[in-house]
């Protein structure tokens, strides 16, 4: 039931075209939460069944945050959402340009280097809308939700990398710096700030 009123939530008030679709068959290995876009509409992908993935990222909650925690993660992936139906996945807002890729890599390096920025930079704001969520629904739990999201990015490992949005956690260390007339406004907010740093 809850799950239900929070993706009512995401249509109604967030105005977002969302679909749920839980796959059925065992999925070992696949992101327990994605996100697929098809005919103007967003797919929510949750593959959860068999797949010793789904719980691994919230195992080591104390069950008190691991709800909300799976919450921000399917906020983060709502953040994709909006920028996918905003016709500005990958690019950058305007005023703002990419740095270009080091003279000194081959030309198949210079693109896996652009991909994996661009790729950064789109969870970097998923991440922002996900502790937005967290302002909003779970004010009292954003401290230690933040504090999970961080060591979870820092457990990835390679700075710079798909995943490495530290620079962007960093800005968002308290809940105020989230604050704005919607989860998607504050997060636009912080993720601008990163990308002028």
């Amino acid at each position: 039931r809850a799950q239900q009123l929070r993706v009512q939530h995401a249509r109604q008030q967030l105005g977002l075209p969302l679909d749920v679709i839980v796959q059925p068959q065992d999925a070992p290995g696949a992101a327990p939460l994605a996100l697929g876009f098809v005919d103007g509409r967003c797919k929510l992908v949750l593959s959860m069944r068999g797949n010793a993935e789904a719980e691994r990222p919230v195992e080591s909650l104390p069950p008190v945050l691991r709800g909300p925690a799976l919450e921000l993660m399917a906020a983060h992936e709502l953040g994709h959402c909006r920028r996918y139906l905003d016709g500005a996945w990958h690019g950058m807002p305007a005023g703002l340009v990419a740095a270009a890729a080091p003279a000194r890599l081959s030309p198949e390096l210079q693109q896996a280097w652009l991909d994996m920025r661009t790729t950064r930079r789109e969870e970097a704001y998923g991440d922002l809308v996900g502790l937005a969520w967290t302002r909003e629904r779970h004010a009292s739990l954003y401290g230690p939700l933040h504090a999970w999201l961080v060591q979870q990015r820092e457990a990835e490992g390679l700075p710079g990398s798909h995943h490495d949005t530290l620079a962007w956690l960093r800005l968002a260390a308290t809940p105020a710096a989230l604050a704005g007339s919607s989860l998607f406004d504050g997060a636009e907010r912080v993720w601008r700030q990163g990308l002028g740093d």
